[in-house]
């Protein structure tokens, strides 16, 4: 697949199909990253409703999706309203990964974060996964902290996005 990505947003029902397809990938290799039964689309409704979802989308198929939230108060407490928007659950579907599309997924999401007035977009990733460190560093991302999240080592990562 070589064509070009479009995106939507608020589909629920294909970002959950990307995500758990990422889930179970990862898992397959040893390298648990959300516990597939925690990415039904019943379950991320729970925490990441409909229309937060973004979705890549390359001749017809779903090829990547995240999530951009509000405002996010379990790993941001103290953030003013309207200060950021929170990136969660960025996943490239397993036949699309290696083809740079998670940098392409983050640059729409610093364009929506761009657009909705907000100087920083947001995220935090777990302690132990130094290769999605490496990947939200290269991109620009720097750490702002390391801390404990329900029992979860986390380290916080803030871009701004009104650069030029």
């Amino acid at each position: 697949m070589t064509g070009p990505l479009t995106f939507t947003q608020g589909d629920l029902p294909a970002a959950a199909g990307v995500v758990a397809a990422t889930a179970r990938h990862q898992e397959a290799l040893g390298r648990t990253l959300w516990p597939p039964e925690s990415v039904t689309p019943e379950r991320l409704a729970r925490h990441y409703p409909a229309p937060s979802w973004h979705v890549a989308w390359r001749e017809g198929r779903a090829v990547g999706a995240f999530s951009l939230l509000d405002a996010d108060p379990p790993f941001w407490p103290d953030d003013p309203p309207g200060e950021a928007l929170y990136l969660h659950k960025l996943a490239v579907h397993p036949t699309c990964q290696g083809q740079g599309l998670a940098h392409t997924l983050l640059e729409h999401a610093v364009q929506v974060t761009r657009e909705s007035g907000r100087p920083w977009l947001k995220l935090d990733t777990a302690a132990s996964r130094p290769a999605l460190r490496r990947l939200y560093e290269t991109f620009g991302f720097e750490p702002v902290d390391e801390r404990e999240v329900s029992g979860f080592r986390v380290v916080r990562y803030r871009l701004p996005v009104n650069r030029a």
